[in-house]
């Protein structure tokens, strides 16, 4: 069965390089009866490759059943995976299979395999290492004939170096990782899946599909959908639940998109001049922090022509205000300083007297060195006290992780 076919039976749409891969790489794995671990955000859809994996492998016509492991008390998660024994616990009137009997010959998918707790994953790691388990209660060694596929969206580093994962678990799971790429990443297949969303809703309730604008196409592609898959279905299930009018523009899309991070948006602008190559959160600050310098450098020049061409009037105080503040030191470099003087005229030197006042000093020309990472510094420092030291706003509104905000405060010793 091609990838087009396969696509057409799990209803996966798009054809982006990170799917291609994906998907083709499942395939390629799915004979070998090896254990796979799928890795990705929230909302990728990283339950569909468990599926194409069982349906494609030897194992078929054996049971497939999805555990969330997230979902399961901590308490329970022994006995809902292993089975127990009559009396092995209070209210367990019965003995019990669990699903790694229940799915013998077959495949198991653990989902968010990252929230088991740590002696569970001692038991797992004995069942992919020996396919032997026991019931909790019961000293009876029993086997198991079980694939197993596994999907988490955990940091294994982070979890490993706290003490949260185990190491030798994680590397018997990862014999062949999957990785599925963020919506964000998928930039050609996002008009396609929102298509498709509401094409769905629409023949489910009868009514026209949405149609967007070429503005309105190009705001979905460019929002960085932290939600992913499931956040993209959500609002074109809302828009084609509300909207009366079918053609929906980039203005009414910007509705149903109250937390637009522009910030991102202007990230992956960068991104795109730079080629696609990628910057880091520092190289992205610098940048912006050049063409604000050099935005503020034009403003200057244009003012300053302004005066030259006596579209400002020195003599008024108001004008003389105006100037000041362009002219002030918030910019970094301090072209001029306007006398406190009526008469001043500019020259390519500064201003001089004009030859109906008095003696005027010469403007001073000072330029100032701008340290990016010392604004960087008070940029952090900025944002972590407006948000009361709340990191996590704080990582927001500046666009950067909470990770790279702790190693940042670290690096500049702020409290």
């Amino acid at each position: 069965m091609n990838l087009q076919s396969i696509k057409s039976r799990f209803g996966i749409v798009g054809s982006s390089p990170g799917i291609e891969r994906a998907l083709g790489t499942a395939v390629r794995v799915s004979p070998a009866d090896i254990t796979v671990l799928v890795r990705g955000e929230s909302g990728t859809g990283k339950e569909s490759l468990p599926k194409i994996i069982h349906h494609q492998s030897a194992r078929k016509h054996g049971p497939y059943i999805a555990v969330n492991c997230g979902a399961i008390p901590e308490g329970t998660i022994d006995s809902e995976l292993f089975g127990h024994e009559k009396g092995s616990f209070t209210g367990a009137h019965e003995a019990r299979k669990g699903y790694f009997e229940e799915a013998d010959g077959g495949t198991i998918f653990l989902d968010e395999v990252g929230e088991l707790p740590l002696a569970t994953q001692a038991r797992l790691l004995r069942v992919l290492e020996t396919g032997e388990y026991m019931r909790v209660g019961s000293s009876k060694v029993r086997k198991t004939d079980v694939r197993v596929v596994a999907a988490t969206n955990l940091d294994f580093d982070a979890a490993m170096v706290n003490g949260k994962f185990r190491e030798d678990l994680f590397y018997r799971l990862n014999q062949v990782p999957l990785l599925l790429p963020p919506l964000r990443e998928r930039g050609e297949d996002i008009h396609l899946l929102f298509r498709k969303f509401t094409a769905d809703f629409s023949e489910r309730h009868r009514m026209p599909p949405i149609r967007l604008g070429p503005e309105a196409v190009e705001l979905l592609q460019r929002y960085p959908w932290p939600g992913n898959v499931r956040q993209l279905k959500n609002i074109a299930e809302q828009i084609s639940a509300i909207e009366t009018e079918r053609f929906v523009d980039a203005d009414r899309l910007l509705d149903y998109l109250p937390e637009l991070p522009r910030r991102d948006l202007a990230k992956r602008e960068i991104q795109a001049d730079d080629g696609g190559t990628g910057m880091n959160e520092r190289e992205i600050l610098y940048k912006l922090l050049f063409e604000m310098k050099s935005d503020l450098t034009d403003l200057k020049s244009l003012v300053l022509k302004m005066i030259q061409d006596g579209k400002i009037d020195a003599a008024s105080s108001e004008d003389h205000a105006l100037v000041n503040r362009v002219f002030g030191e918030q910019g970094g470099t301090e072209v001029l300083r306007l006398p406190e003087h009526a008469g001043a005229k500019p020259t390519s030197e500064g201003w001089s007297e004009s030859t109906s006042t008095g003696a005027f000093d010469d403007a001073d020309e000072v330029e100032e060195t701008l340290s990016l990472l010392e604004s960087e510094r008070e940029l952090i420092r900025k944002a972590l006290s407006k948000h009361g030291n709340r990191r996590k706003q704080a990582a927001t509104e500046l666009g950067i992780s909470e990770r790279t905000l702790y190693r940042k405060i670290k690096e500049f010793g702020l409290k």
